[in-house]
């Protein structure tokens, strides 16, 4: 089930706990990709909050946000880079992505097969993949007072098993957002912390959300007979015969 893009813009832009969330999962992002220069940078779903740090320095930024959950003009005060596509049917052409975050996309996805293989689609040659899910073991997934409490949630072993079966490589993998999913003031003042204590302790192994970087890896074409044929290589004469025929006069 898809949320309303309201209901998003209002969890990460107007509350104390959306704002958290967003600036833990931007930090593991940034972990993950230092920089994007002069590449094609995509989120879908409703990974926008996440991609402010490429904007500078990206080739092309675009937000994909789906029909059923809407889509809201982004960023402010800047020319709108976010559209709204279809789920399996994003308006890219075929390898013009290098790096993708998916947030809010998988888990409540009704076609989650169809989704995956357009996210192969759109990617190049060697492109990279986020995806961000609930963690099915984590406190996030089991309240509702987030966007993380819809949705499928996943273990690792789940998600790395999706990803591999529509032919990407799994890069690496962690859990994060450690702090619980609570507006209370105490939480708010101690949620920084708890993500450092998460990170060390593995009492904190269950984070409220998974990111697994992924890649998509392509063999490169081969052709029957080729390596025979540059194994046995044409003979290239060294020059040509004297002309046989009558002489001419001096």
């Amino acid at each position: 089930m898809h949320l309303d893009v309201t209901e998003l813009r209002d969890f990460y832009y107007r509350s104390a706990l959306g704002r958290a969330a967003q600036r833990v999962i931007r930090d593991e992002l940034l972990q993950l990709w230092p920089e994007a220069r002069g590449q094609a940078v995509a989120g879908y779903g409703f990974a926008v909050p996440l991609l402010r740090p490429f904007l500078g320095q990206a080739r092309r930024v675009i937000g994909l946000m789906p029909g059923p959950q809407g889509v809201m003009p982004w960023p402010a005060g800047q020319p709108n880079v976010s559209l709204l596509c279809e789920e399996t049917l994003w308006p890219i052409s075929t390898g013009f992505i290098d790096k993708l975050v998916v947030m809010h996309g998988l888990e409540v996805s009704e076609h989650p097969a169809a989704l995956l293989e357009e996210c192969w689609r759109v990617l190049g040659p060697g492109g990279r993949a986020v995806f961000i899910v609930p963690n099915r073991a984590g406190l996030w997934s089991r309240s509702d007072a987030t966007p993380f409490g819809y949705g499928r949630p996943y273990s690792m072993g789940q998600l790395e098993v999706v990803l591999r079966r529509h032919r990407f490589t799994i890069e690496r993998g962690h859990s994060t957002l450690y702090q619980p999913p609570s507006a209370k003031r105490f939480w708010r003042r101690v949620g920084g912390m708890m993500e450092q204590a998460g990170r060390h302790l593995p009492v904190f192994a269950a984070g409220g959300v998974l990111m697994v970087e992924a890649c998509k890896q392509v063999a490169n074409p081969t052709r029957p007979g080729l390596a025979e044929a540059v194994r046995r290589p044409l003979s290239i004469p060294q020059g040509l015969p004297a002309p046989v025929g009558r002489s001419t006069l001096p």
